[in-house]
């Protein structure tokens, strides 16, 4: 799949957006014109795609920056971003079909120099402030959960929770056994007995001890490569550029921008399949 970062919502996918948005302010009605929403969602995902601050919009492309975050966090506070973002998935699901049978998880950590909730020392960068943020994909690389945490919250904490983030019900008919791939910061031998409870096979491989160097082995067949494609889907949404760094002290805005690039790497992967 070629993917490609978008500057300006494609006409098809406006479609589909403009039906979760409110509705545009009628012409002629009393006080000052609104911004029409496209060119508000524009605006936001231009500070999407290169992480420039708001008040850095030139007026002459999208309007008053003041009037595109205030309509950010208006939408944010109604639930839209959320809303985009499940509506999405079940396109996508439409389009494709979620690969249920084969599910990764892995997390991202990231810097947060202005701090906020869900921040701590970042033990990768020497102790400065940082965010994670935790995904979780079906066998293609589709993006069905996310969770943030604080950079110092360790991944096997609320691995169970990110295995539960979906977006979207999962199916409980359709495959008797999912299989979980994880990378060894998963290694934990109660969280594998908590993932057979809920019906998942585990795929997550062990970690070397000096002091013991003949750890017992699960037992499980052996599978191509699968995790790669959460590292893949990871990497698109860097190209993001607000995702590489959070510059929102506010959780919910940086969840909200993280559910947009959702939605588009989910377009991408309907569009370019």
């Amino acid at each position: 799949m070629g993917y490609t970062t978008l500057w300006e919502v494609p006409d098809r996918l406006w479609e589909k957006i403009e039906q979760v948005l409110p509705p545009d302010k009628p012409t002629g009605t009393r006080g000052r014109p609104a911004l029409p929403n496209r060119q508000v969602f524009n605006g936001i995902l231009f500070v999407l795609c290169t992480s420039c601050q708001w008040k850095g919009l030139k007026k002459e492309w999208y309007g008053a920056s003041s009037s595109l975050h205030a309509r950010f966090q208006q939408w944010n506070e109604a639930g839209i971003w959320k809303k985009t973002y499940r509506m999405m998935v079940k396109y996508y699901h439409k389009k494709r079909r979620i690969q249920w049978h084969w599910q990764s998880i892995d997390s991202k950590l990231v810097a947060a120099p202005l701090g906020g909730e869900l921040t701590g020392p970042n033990p990768t960068d020497r102790g400065k402030r940082g965010s994670k943020r935790h995904i979780l994909v079906d066998a293609r690389g589709a993006p069905l959960g996310v969770i943030l945490t604080a950079a110092n919250h360790h991944d096997i904490t609320c691995a169970l929770q990110v295995v539960n983030s979906s977006i979207v019900p999962r199916p409980k008919t359709i495959y008797r056994v999912h299989h979980l791939c994880a990378d060894k910061g998963y290694d934990s031998d109660p969280f594998r007995q908590k993932l057979f409870k809920h019906h998942f096979r585990p795929h997550i491989p062990k970690r070397e001890y000096a002091s013991q160097p003949t750890a017992p082995q699960w037992n499980s067949p052996r599978h191509p490569a699968r995790r790669w494609v959460v590292e893949r889907t990871l990497s698109w949404q860097n190209d993001f550029r607000s995702l590489r760094v959070r510059w929102a002290k506010k959780p919910a805005n940086w969840l909200a921008l993280i559910y947009l690039a959702c939605t588009f790497v989910l377009w991408n992967m309907c569009t370019h399949a």
